[in-house]
């Protein structure tokens, strides 16, 4: 049963933040998808044709009956919230009551729409399964007959003027015409080729939080945007980003704990709940489309969706693709997505940028939608609490593990043969071998990640062999990144007996040696001489070359860099067998293994499938000798 739409309280109107800010095409467009997809559609065409400034955004959710029809344009009318409580609880991406009222105004508003309630019992009538019904049988028959669609045209006032029924699919169709006819001046503003990319931005970060949905944007009649459902925005988000592809990305879907501020707030509300002898619940807007948690005060299934673009795969020129959604919706939070640079910090090349996609679905209760009008930017009550699960989560993702590198499947013809021979043998296949201490898996789990290290090319590329095929490592950027890490995890300056004596240095130079603690005192006529210096440059010959590097680096995490990259071991230079699994080893255990802190790729890997494609060993042999 469709929820029933009405107009809210002065009392909760009072409360919401200024009236809908709808100022182009785009911004009506989101509106009506934001209602399409709280009617839990899974199919939306979005049709344009800015010249007439007019858009059509049809669905197959669950639609409208015609009282609610004819009460959806009215202003406050809404079906998502009823009382001031019900703020504080927003489980629903339209909540106030104005999207529709608001196009009514600034345009011509016209909405048909279907209920789709009536095809279950469509189905038992055709299937003959009436049990339930025996009694009426010529009263359900004549309600499923006589079940239509409804077309609604709205006054300027969100008042219904012409209702007649029309014969379309279930869902709903919103139709704008005219848009802003009444506000000439607003149309001034952007072009239509500027509206259509704003609209496709738009509904592209829609997608990404709405995977399961299947998107299609036409201009005029001509489709010009297809997102195709996924499972995740891992499918979504190379539809539409030029030059990524799903190899290029990385998903993680990680448990989140409820901060203090939520445990606080559940048992505050549980008190009171238990003082006024009520049981506390949030709302379900929609049952075919649940929002997560919003059945408990204290969430238990809190979680963050992570997409990042591994750093030697894939970055861009602008920070244009990092992005933050909360609860189904793309927001700005420059808290969030500061740290979502710190955590890719000296993983990309210079004047690049990650690729990032943050969604948390975290409780209501720890948002306040009340922010900006359009919705666009939120209160997090304990923003530093979703700083650090974000920064831990980007971190956990740039790690080499099983979860970013897991085991090559085995083909299915291959797996039933171990299958039926397992059950005859002693030994196992994947999983099934481990034992009862679980220390099978976890020896699984080890082996998985273990690389060991079996040659060196031209002195400067390890050859590893790992479970899933052969790597590629490059031991001077592998150990600058070890060496990088170490030194910011502990940047010490040791004083020498005898000073390294610096010439040639500007003013600049000096400064930025005094600002990175290395203070240098003149000896002579453009001479001066540094009693301290990092600790790893203490044993090297170059130290004056390192030192005058280091005096050009403007800040500190520069210097570190300049200071890693000095100290690690030359390409060129022979390793043992030893050093270069220690190496390897090292490298592993480091926060960001996939780059160094120049953004160069560390590692090659050749995967075990791609040498059997390249040596045909799917070949038949007959065939491949012309038998």
């Amino acid at each position: 049963m469709a929820a029933t739409i009405q107009t809210l309280p002065a009392e909760v109107i009072d409360l919401i933040a200024a009236g809908e800010t709808i100022d182009s095409l785009a911004a009506a467009v989101r509106e009506l998808v934001e209602n399409s997809l709280d009617a839990g559609a899974t199919r939306i065409v979005v049709s344009v044709w800015p010249q007439q400034w007019r858009v059509q955004v049809a669905d197959n959710g669950t639609g409208m009956d015609l009282e609610n029809l004819q009460q959806a344009a009215a202003a406050h009318s809404t079906s998502k919230i009823s009382t001031e409580a019900d703020l504080y609880k927003i489980a629903t991406l339209g909540f106030r009551g104005e999207a529709l009222h608001s196009l009514a105004q600034l345009g011509e508003l016209e909405i048909a729409s279907r209920q789709n309630n009536l095809g279950l019992q469509i189905l038992d009538w055709e299937s003959g399964n009436l049990a339930a019904n025996k009694s009426k049988p010529r009263q359900l028959k004549s309600q499923i007959e006589t079940a239509c669609g409804w077309r609604v045209v709205f006054n300027n006032a969100g008042e219904p003027v012409e209702v007649e029924t029309s014969p379309i699919a279930p869902g709903t169709v919103v139709t704008v015409a005219n848009l802003f006819g009444n506000w000439p001046v607003r149309r001034g503003f952007l072009s239509p080729s500027q509206q259509m990319r704003s609209i496709q931005l738009t509904l592209q970060q829609i997608a990404l939080c709405h995977p399961q949905v299947n998107w299609q944007l036409r201009l005029e009649n001509t489709p010009c945007l297809l997102l195709n459902p996924g499972s995740n925005a891992k499918h979504i988000l190379p539809q539409f980003v030029r030059g990524v592809r799903p190899s290029d990305l990385q998903y993680l879907k990680i448990d989140l704990p409820a901060s203090e501020a939520a445990k606080s707030l559940a048992k505050t509300q549980l008190v009171a709940a238990a003082k006024s002898d009520r049981t506390y619940q949030f709302p379900i807007p929609n049952a075919r489309c649940p929002i997560p948690n919003s059945q408990f005060p204290i969430p238990n299934s809190q979680y963050l969706e992570l997409v990042i673009g591994l750093p030697d795969r894939c970055h861009r020129s602008r920070p244009d693709w990092v992005k933050v959604a909360v609860n189904r919706r793309v927001v700005r939070s420059p808290e969030i997505e500061q740290t979502i640079l710190s955590a890719f910090a000296r993983t990309c090349p210079r004047d690049r940028y990650p690729v990032c996609f943050v969604h948390l679905q975290i409780s209501p209760s720890e948002i306040d939608w009340n922010r900006h009008p359009a919705k666009v930017e939120i209160y997090l009550h304990d923003p530093s609490f979703w700083q650090t699960q974000v920064s831990a989560a980007i971190e956990r993702g740039l790690h080499l593990n099983e979860e970013v590198l897991p085991q090559p499947p085995i083909p299915d013809r291959v797996g039933k043969l171990l299958k039926a021979s397992e059950q005859k043998s002693l030994y196992g296949v994947g999983s099934s071998g481990k034992n009862r201490d679980g220390e099978g898996e976890k020896k699984r789990s080890i082996e998985l990640m273990e690389l060991r290290a079996i040659a060196q090319v031209h002195n400067t590329y390890i050859v590893a062999e790992h479970s899933s095929g052969m790597w590629l490592v490059e031991q001077h950027i592998a150990h600058e990144r070890v060496l990088y890490e170490r030194i910011c995890a502990d940047w010490q300056l040791k004083p020498i007996e005898k000073p390294v004596i610096l010439s040639q240095l500007s003013a600049l130079q000096i400064e930025n040696l005094s600002r990175l603690g290395l203070e240098v005192e003149s000896f002579g006529e453009q001479l001066w001489a540094a009693r301290e210096i990092p600790e790893l440059l203490v044993d090297r010959d170059d130290c004056v070359a390192a030192l005058f590097e280091l005096s050009k680096a403007a800040d500190l995490q520069a210097a570190q860099v300049a200071t890693a990259c000095r100290s690690a071991i030359r390409n060129g230079t022979p390793l043992s067998l030893g050093e270069m699994q220690n190496l390897l080893d090292e490298w592993q255990q480091t926060r960001n293994p996939r780059t160094c802190p120049h953004g160069r790729p560390i590692y090659f890997a050749l995967e075990e499938s791609t040498l059997a494609r390249i040596f045909r060993r799917s070949w038949v042999i007959g065939k491949s000798h012309g038998i």
